[in-house]
């Protein structure tokens, strides 16, 4: 197929939508689904949505109700249509159902002409179903308004899925430069899309501090008035922060708080001077050089000032982790930074939470619980993994969103690689390092830092497409993904984002073979 320009939309959506408008049903086989399910088979025929259409969930099914009302609301937003959730099977009329079977986050999607059914592991499983079910509809699903005249067919057919990891995230770091409620909830909804189950919000820096600490308040007062440049900066008040969680909660994504430490936190020492071994004020920092600043550990008051942090943000996180940062501390001599770690860890576990660190933690003695985040240097992740612990996988030559595609990229840096949509797909979580294996693995998460970040529209430009391999690296199984067969699904995928007004990165991996054609 070519496809050609025509106004900066691509021809390919228009005879999407002329191929479900005509009448003619739809095939799975033709479906570019991302991430790629387990097992899919096609059958004949296909199911329509329309006025008459309910959702059923059973009474007594606990969070399928919220995932019943999700998929009311999406279908309702586009198609004009009021489809009710009912805890009554339907008689008579087709219908989408609901129903809870096994555990953990594998689903069954089956579906004819009379009726979809989900049958999940858990409500987030029926969540994740319901994303695979939006990608075989209409691309104008994914619009805002209602579309007449677009006939909402579903290709029949079965889809069995499971991930591969259960811990499958993004980070995205607010410290550098600051992005509001608005821009973290659009972020949300995207990662949601891809079945990403995980939100690290990298919250605490030198050059900003991004949530309040009522014990603390200069911390905002002071260290969250500037960013990158010189800007404003800003913070999220615990109210806009507990509107994040439940957002993110609502869609089956947990948030992992970061308060970076001890280095990275000029912000922090600049707002309370007593943190500093000095006692000095130093400067609100708003460049992007790393490395030069540390809390002092030899003094009891860092430590109350954590404990004070970790607490106000236990009280206010529902999800299990707390990431202690732990990176790039260079002027914190090791026999500091070593019992630092290790005395944070006690401060993280002593709320019955788990810690989380970039992969220098594991210098230090880990707590069973804690997970180290490999990011840079493979014998500190085989350090962590001796210890006992799990491994958070998040290579920078491959999964840094703020990486540049290649050099002639307006935004981004390129310190660990330049990487274009193959590199970010084309690697394997249990073949990074020797003698890390997929049990030693707690799941992959792909961090987009800001320093050269400043929009929305940034954001989207670096992290999609890549976001949406690295999705298909953390789900679906490693002898299912091959580039060509993604890159071909891409292609087709790529109208999905324009729908939705996405403002991503257009690679000419992506053409060359189409112009070819």
């Amino acid at each position: 197929m070519t496809v050609h320009k025509i106004g900066g939309i691509s021809v390919v959506l228009l005879v999407v939508t002329l191929f479900f408008s005509c009448g003619q049903d739809p095939k799975m086989s033709s479906a570019a689904l991302i991430p790629l399910p387990d097992k899919v088979s096609e059958a004949e025929g296909a199911f329509e949505i329309d006025k008459s259409t309910k959702i059923h969930v059973q009474k007594d099914a606990g969070d399928m109700h919220s995932v019943a009302d999700f998929l009311a609301g999406f279908i309702n937003n586009s198609t004009g249509f009021n489809v009710q959730v009912v805890e009554k099977l339907p008689e008579t009329g087709n219908y989408i159902s609901l129903s809870q079977a096994g555990g953990g986050e594998a689903y069954k999607l089956d579906i004819n002409r009379d009726r979809i059914e989900i049958e999940a592991g858990s409500a987030a499983g029926a969540f994740w179903a319901v994303q695979t079910l939006r990608q075989l509809l209409p691309v104008e699903i994914e619009k805002q308004g209602t579309y007449e005249g677009v006939s909402w067919k579903v290709p029949a057919g079965t889809i069995k899925d499971d991930p591969e990891y259960a811990y499958r995230g993004s980070m995205l770091d607010v410290a550098r430069h600051f992005f509001d409620v608005n821009d973290v909830k659009r972020y949300i909804d995207l990662m949601a899309m891809y079945k990403f189950n995980h939100l690290h919000l990298h919250l605490a820096d030198d050059q900003g501090w991004r949530i309040e600490i009522k014990s603390w308040p200069k911390l905002t007062e002071i260290g969250g008035s500037t960013e990158v440049g010189g800007g404003e900066g800003g913070f999220y008040s615990q109210e806009e922060y507990r509107e994040i969680v439940r957002y993110a909660q609502e869609r089956f994504i947990t948030i992992v708080p970061e308060i970076d430490m001890p280095g990275h936190t000029n912000a922090a020492l600049a707002s309370y001077p007593e943190l500093n071994c000095t006692d000095e004020v130093p400067e609100l920092y708003t460049g992007i050089e790393v490395g030069f600043s540390t809390l002092c550990t030899d003094k009891e008051v860092t430590y109350q000032f954590i404990d004070d942090v970790v607490r106000e943000l236990v009280e206010m996180t529902p999800g299990p982790y707390i990431h202690i940062g732990g990176d790039e501390s260079h002027v914190t001599a090791l026999e500091d930074y070593i019992p630092f770690i290790e005395q944070v860890q006690d401060i993280v576990n002593s709320y019955d939470k788990q810690a989380i660190g970039w992969d220098e933690i594991a210098h230090a003695a880990l707590r069973p619980s804690t997970t180290a985040q490999y990011w840079a240097k493979a014998e500190n992740a085989k350090m962590a993994v001796e210890q006992g612990s799990k491994v958070l996988i998040s290579p920078a030559s491959k999964a840094y969103l703020d990486m540049q595609y290649d050099s002639t990229t307006r935004l981004g840096l390129h310190w660990a690689a330049y990487i274009e949509l193959d590199s970010a797909y084309m690697w394997e979580p249990t073949e990074l390092v020797e003698g890390i294996d997929k049990a030693d693995i707690l799941g992959v998460e792909a961090p987009l830092w800001t320093e050269t970040i400043e929009t929305m529209d940034d954001i989207e430009y670096m992290v999609f497409p890549r976001l949406i391999g690295i999705a298909e690296v953390a789900w679906t199984s490693p002898e299912k993904r091959d580039w060509e067969g993604y890159k071909s699904r891409l292609r087709k995928h790529t109208a999905r984002l324009e729908a939705l007004e996405v403002n991503y990165y257009q690679s000419p991996l992506l053409e060359e073979k189409e112009a070819a054609e």
